[in-house]
């Protein structure tokens, strides 16, 4: 809990059950913030968005951040041999459940606050052969992050992204796809989560204050 005198950091990270997700609730836990853990393997519909935020409310106080984290990547391999119904389940997740989550957040931040989504180094990479659909969905996530940043930044709200590159969780169909990868990226190594982590806890301090509309990419080198 914050100190007498100091304001009150309440943060709903959603996807924070395991990966970057529990990697970021941790990090910010230790520095002062009261966290709220959502995590659900499917599309939140609005009103589960709604009783995550109103929970997170009445037990620790008025939101002031939001860590747009839950994601999946849908269906793996060539466009042309995705499923349908993977690549929707995706772009729910991935797109409308930030949509709908900043759109509730924005709503409770009466008097300021600061939102980090996180997106991926796909939306510049493509990932070609892999998942084109989550690099897609990771892009518009960026957009997101820009358009929203400057209608919302007179009111206080700043609102930035955290692009990673490959990272070792469990978040690969392939368990050693990071170790497989690491041969392509600069720094010749996948990253960890604390890294990612490091880089919300930032965007989420004073020290960030001036920063909004920031997609800040931890990705190696890629």
């Amino acid at each position: 809990m914050a100190e007498q005198g100091e304001r009150q950091r309440v943060t709903v990270v959603t996807g924070g059950s395991r990966g970057i997700g529990a990697a970021i609730c941790l990090r910010l836990a230790a520095g002062g913030h009261d966290v709220a853990v959502g995590y659900r393997s499917d599309a939140e519909a609005a009103e589960d968005v709604d009783r995550l935020f109103a929970t997170a409310a009445a037990r620790l106080g008025p939101v002031t951040g939001l860590v747009n984290n839950a994601g999946v990547s849908g269906p793996v391999g060539p466009l042309a041999d995705a499923d349908p119904e993977g690549m929707r389940q995706a772009l729910e997740v991935n797109i409308l459940g930030y949509l709908l989550c900043a759109r509730r957040a924005i709503g409770d931040m009466a008097t300021g606050g600061g939102i980090v989504n996180i997106s991926s180094a796909a939306a510049t990479l493509g990932s070609p052969g892999t998942y084109v659909h989550y690099a897609a969905a990771k892009a518009a996530v960026d957009a997101m992050t820009i358009g929203l940043s400057k209608e919302v930044a007179a009111n206080g709200i700043r609102v930035n992204c955290v692009a990673p590159g490959t990272i070792w969780t469990e978040f690969h169909a392939d368990p050693q796809r990071p170790a497989k990868v690491a041969e392509n990226v600069p720094m010749g190594r996948a990253g960890q989560p604390g890294e990612i982590a490091g880089a919300v806890a930032w965007l989420l301090s004073d020290d960030a204050s001036y920063a909004t509309g920031t997609v800040l990419r931890i990705a190696g080198g890629m």
